[in-house]
């Protein structure tokens, strides 16, 4: 059975979020939502995540998953909220314990902060299946953009997350703690050894200009016109390529404030004697390396 499929796009963040259902009335998995984030501010809202609610109750579905990609570096995930709203296991790769152990040492978090993933409802390992109401998924494990990226195989589609971008933006970039150009090569081609009419999803679109934002591409369109991984780019030509890109790129915007909510499953830090939860901006953290 293949899933039906609903996709919401956050402009600010170039993110799209997926609602995946068996049918009208049926069950439901929520991939990547996102929560809005003013960082002037330091204030967030729920206008994405409300968009993705009122779908749900327009077909009165019931949740079954909210499926997270990775810990974003460039969202803040509004799974914990919208879990509070519909229910739902929010699941991320096994590795997340990776990258929790990563940054509560960069962000000198809380000692109670736990790095075992005990954050997250689920931690999926490589290849593992489950269910949406009648539809069948498998979580496949990525590495590359960081070690804790997941795909997720549902019927005739992937949403491949970070891994892949539309074939005129190319691939991730894996320069992130725990980020490896070979282990990401690796990961498209498994995504790529898949049939070529394999719909993919993507997480995120910037469109070149002269063209609009786009979700779906396809196992042959990937092989035949990506920009930077096809198949006449070798493991090498693709790693130099990676690298030297990588080394030019500054951090997403909203880095610092999306890892340290993103590794939490969505959840604000506990509040202090105020009342007020806080996040921490390491700085000059290369200083703390040396």
């Amino acid at each position: 059975m293949n899933p039906q499929i609903r996709s919401l796009f956050d402009e600010v963040t170039s993110t799209l979020t997926y609602v995946v259902y068996d049918e009208p009335n049926g069950h439901a998995a929520i991939i990547d939502p996102v929560l809005n984030y003013q960082a002037s501010s330091g204030t967030t809202s729920t206008k994405s995540a409300e968009l993705v609610l009122s779908f749900i109750a327009e077909k009165n579905l019931n949740v079954e998953w909210i499926l997270e990609t990775h810990a974003h570096a460039d969202h803040l995930s509004a799974a914990y909220f919208l879990k509070e709203k519909v229910g739902g296991k929010i699941a991320i790769s096994e590795h997340i314990t990776r990258i929790q152990q990563t940054f509560k040492t960069l962000f000198n978090l809380e000692k109670t902060f736990a790095t075992d993933g005990s954050q997250f409802d689920h931690l999926f390992k490589d290849d593992e299946v489950f269910r949406i109401g009648k539809l069948s998924a498998q979580a496949l494990s990525v590495p590359g953009h960081t070690p804790a990226d997941m795909a997720y195989h549902i019927g005739d589609t992937v949403f491949v997350g970070d891994t892949l971008f539309m074939p005129d933006v190319g691939t991730a970039r894996c320069d992130f703690p725990g980020g490896d150009a070979k282990n990401l090569y690796r990961a498209v081609r498994k995504l790529l050894d898949y049939p070529d009419d394999m719909r993919l999803f993507i997480c995120h679109d910037y469109p070149p200009p002269g063209r609009s934002m786009q979700c779906e591409t396809s196992v042959e369109e990937q092989r035949l016109h990506n920009i930077q991984i096809n198949n006449t780019i070798d493991e090498a030509a693709f790693i130099a390529f990676r690298e030297a890109r990588d080394a030019t790129l500054a951090l997403p915007n909203l880095f610092l404030p999306a890892i340290q909510i993103n590794i939490r499953a969505g959840q604000f830090p506990q509040p202090e004697s105020d009342g007020i939860s806080y996040l921490k901006i390491p700085l000059n953290p290369e200083s703390k390396r040396k």
